[in-house]
């Protein structure tokens, strides 16, 4: 018998531009169907003017401190460096500066580079960079801060509030992706509950979704589904903050990793899930797919509006004029339903979980003091 993987019969969205790919052979492997629609495009470094231009500018005058937050970004801005002929003297800026590296990932990108950090904290902690600067004082110093996508206003504005002067170095800007068309797709699955996870690996990358949302007129139908039915996973605190400051509940893993991400969606799908014995078998439904008795079954998306309303109140038998109306495009037509149970008990592979109420509808063959651990005969 195939044994049912952690995320078997679950749908998760994947918005990452940037390893898009890993994250997404991660959750295949572990059962699930995978909706990839990436919420943002990453300006290459080689073309970025703007970087160009803030890399001349620390050349010419060298600051007090620099401020290195993403071990991509750094690598990234020194080979950009390298590419345009000031490599070295780039090089010599930083080795002359204080250099803060957030974290042991930075640190290790800095030491690649042929650099020494003058400090960097256990964690990868950028409030614990501000609370040294700030005990440090920054009045009157020059301080750049290499951005990874986003503006971090709350670091840059507390630095400018105690007297320094921030310089933003670019080193890698998100810009909304070139076709837009895969990103709404899963918008709309979001609103329809077609999906049952979405997973974020930057703050940008939900920002963008959201704002996206807005500018269709469907923001409030995604915040909505995003706070009920549809998890919202995210590597870490600093990549959920545009969902939490709009109330939407977030899982995220203790260690700000990919792997992590997926093992707590394994966690917390499985456990969404709804488990009923029915017909002396263990019945679980999950997204897109029913689980009997351990064995992952395929049902159609006809057969699995059934099924979950057939379950709402398990037992419960439930007429054919309220089945029709779960029935996704059925029509008027009663005998519609009558065929999307008929696929339904074939999908299941036990006809005898869904038992017909002559004249009155269908139900589910609930049998609570069960628990689910009979087996059919």
């Amino acid at each position: 018998m195939h044994r049912v993987g952690p995320l078997e019969g679950f749908t998760v969205g994947v918005t990452a531009a940037r390893r898009a790919d890993e994250l997404g052979a991660l959750l295949e492997r572990r059962g699930a169907a995978v909706v990839h629609a990436p919420a943002l495009r990453i300006v290459p470094l080689a073309d970025d003017g703007e970087l160009l231009g803030a890399t001349e500018a620390l050349i010419g005058r060298a600051p007090d401190t620099v401020v290195a937050t993403t071990a991509i970004g750094f690598r990234g801005w020194v080979e950009a460096a390298e590419g345009w002929g000031l490599g070295e003297e780039l090089r010599g800026v930083l080795d002359g500066v204080e250099l803060l590296a957030r974290g042991p990932k930075v640190r290790g990108a800095v030491r690649a580079a042929g650099l020494t950090e003058a400090w960097s904290p256990p964690s990868e902690s950028l409030a614990e960079v501000l609370d040294r600067l700030l005990a440090e004082g920054v009045a009157g110093r020059r301080i750049a801060v290499q951005l990874h996508g986003e503006p971090l206003p709350g670091f840059v504005e507390a630095l400018c509030e105690a007297g320094a002067e921030v310089v933003g170095v670019p080193v890698y800007r998100w810009l909304p992706p070139e076709d837009i068309a895969p990103l709404d797709r899963l918008i709309d699955a979001v609103r329809a509950r077609s999906v049952d996870a979405v997973t974020f690996t930057s703050a940008p990358a939900a920002a963008s979704l959201l704002e996206r949302a807005e500018r269709r007129g469907v923001r409030e139908e995604v915040l909505e589904a995003l706070r009920g039915d549809v998890l919202a996973a995210c590597v870490g605190p600093v990549t959920a903050l545009p969902l939490t400051a709009h109330d939407v509940p977030v899982v995220r893993p203790e260690r700000f990793r990919i792997g992590p991400l997926v093992q707590s969606l394994c966690r917390e799908l499985p456990a969404r899930a709804q488990v009923l014995p029915v017909a002396g078998r263990r019945l679980e439904i999950r997204g897109h797919a029913a689980v009997v008795d351990g064995e992952p079954r395929p049902v159609p998306p006809a057969g699995m509006a059934l099924l979950r309303a057939l379950a709402r109140r398990p037992g419960w038998v439930v007429s054919r004029a309220d089945l029709l109306r779960a029935l996704p495009g059925a029509g008027r037509d009663e005998h519609a339903v009558e065929t999307a149970v008929a696929r339904l008990r074939s999908a299941l592979g036990a006809p005898r979980m869904i038992q017909t109420v002559v004249k009155r509808g269908y139900r589910l063959a609930f049998d609570p003091a069960d628990g689910g651990r009979g087996v059919e005969g």
